[in-house]
């Protein structure tokens, strides 16, 4: 297929296989036209007028907040996995040099040049990681996995290790310094405990219990992560504990820097499905600040690493 341009944004559609292979339906093309039509300010407007969690989740400026801390100077390429649609990539075109994103759907690829259309600093790759990941020209300075590495198994195919194997090829394209940022839920995390179901799959328990009727989809717990990334190759791990998680996050925890007691009161329910409340989440984390397990029950990870020189 043909590359197109929307805007300044170049949609590379050489590894596109010419149908979306997912798709949240009718509401992408609402969404679509909505980026057609305003911009990122005026789309926060429309958050707060319509009750819409696909508008809420896709076009939230707050989802932003993961990186917009983060020290990029302006002239670090980046590259984007699965960047959906746009939620993190206007920001990381703000920041860097050059951002090159990689999408399976196209649709989302729309909504994502939409938003972005007056950026030259931007390229969206559609496709499999797998094909689009032969072609890349350059290593990068970054590369980030904002709530993708979960779906591992659904990138690499064929293999016993999906998620090792996926780290280790896009270490692969990094530059000898360079850092994988990754954000994911905590399968273990206190708003799951109280009785939250299971963001993926729907399912009270599904990731305490180690996903027992899930196969294409897993989070991990704070040592499973660490000990995954240390086998990828990733020798240098620093962790963020995102609050209420990575997705909406309001504030960033480091391991220098931890909650206070009665500091986290701003629990938010599942906004796209229901929940039982077993306990006071807010109580709950007070508890664990107290007794110094905030890290390993926080919702969500961020996780910045760099791995050994590649050959």
């Amino acid at each position: 297929m043909k590359n197109i341009k929307v805007g300044k944004v170049l949609l590379d559609l050489s590894c596109y296989c010419g149908e979306d292979l997912y798709s949240d339906g009718e509401i992408e093309d609402q969404l679509l036209e909505l980026a057609r039509k305003h911009t990122d300010s005026e789309l926060n407007c429309l958050i707060s007028e319509q009750y819409s969690w696909p508008l809420l989740y896709h076009f939230s400026g707050i989802r932003a907040n993961i990186i917009s801390w983060m020290p990029i100077t302006g002239q670090e390429s980046i590259l984007e996995i699965g960047s959906g649609c746009g939620a993190i990539t206007g920001m990381l075109a703000q920041k860097a040099g050059k951002v090159d994103c990689i999408e399976l759907s196209k649709k989302r690829s729309m909504i994502n040049a939409e938003r972005n259309r007056e950026r030259n600093n931007v390229t969206i790759h559609v496709g499999n990681y797998v094909d689009i990941e032969k072609i890349l020209e350059q290593k990068y300075d970054v590369i980030t996995l904002i709530g993708v590495l979960e779906y591992a198994s659904s990138y690499i195919q064929g293999t016993q290790e999906p998620y090792s194997d996926f780290l280790k090829n896009i270490r692969s394209h990094l530059k000898p310094n360079g850092k994988l940022v990754i954000a994911i839920e905590n399968r273990v995390g206190l708003k799951y405990v109280a009785g939250c179901k299971e963001d993926h799959v729907g399912l009270i328990g599904e990731g305490l219990r180690g996903y027992p009727q899930t196969t294409s989809v897993r989070t991990f717990d704070k040592q499973e992560l660490l000990s995954l990334l240390q086998a990828s190759g990733f020798c240098h791990n620093e962790f963020y504990y995102p609050y209420p998680d990575y997705k909406f996050p309001n504030k960033i925890f480091t391991d220098d820097y931890l909650p206070s007691e009665r500091e986290l009161c701003t629990n938010y329910n599942n906004f796209d499905q229901e929940r039982i409340e077993l306990f006071s989440e807010t109580e709950g984390f007070n508890f664990l600040i107290k007794n110094n397990l905030f890290p390993i029950f926080s919702n969500s990870f961020l996780t910045i690493s760099q791995g050994v020189q590649n050959a």
